[in-house]
């Protein structure tokens, strides 16, 4: 099982992630926000799904960018997407496991 805490940022609103797979195709996951946005996703679209579909896409494309393109608030730059693929795609071996961040500098 991979798990990952996703911090967005000043909305503060958490995102936990966690991924299962046992053929490294089909993942399940389970995600856990303070976000409506991302609770009303996940309900939306489940939690079983192909990995190949869901991480080899193109950057803004696929089933949650679709998802979020029709029903999310403006926000591009809301890390949350990301997180949640970036947890799918370590537990199918499809990259490796490494910490991820954005620091600003003044």
């Amino acid at each position: 099982m991979t798990k990952v805490k996703i911090d967005p940022g000043i909305c503060g609103l958490i995102t936990s992630a966690e991924a299962h797979s046992d053929d490294q195709m089909t993942v399940e996951v389970t995600v856990k926000s303070g976000c409506d946005s991302i609770r009303a996703m996940m309900d939306a679209l489940g939690t079983t799904f192909d990995a190949y579909e869901v991480c080899l896409k193109k950057p803004g494309e696929g089933i949650f960018f679709d998802y979020a393109k029709e029903h999310f608030p403006v926000h591009a730059a809301c890390p949350v997407l990301s997180g949640i693929i970036k947890c799918m795609e370590a537990e199918c071996r499809l990259a490796l496991k490494k910490d991820v961040s954005i620091t600003f500098e003044d």
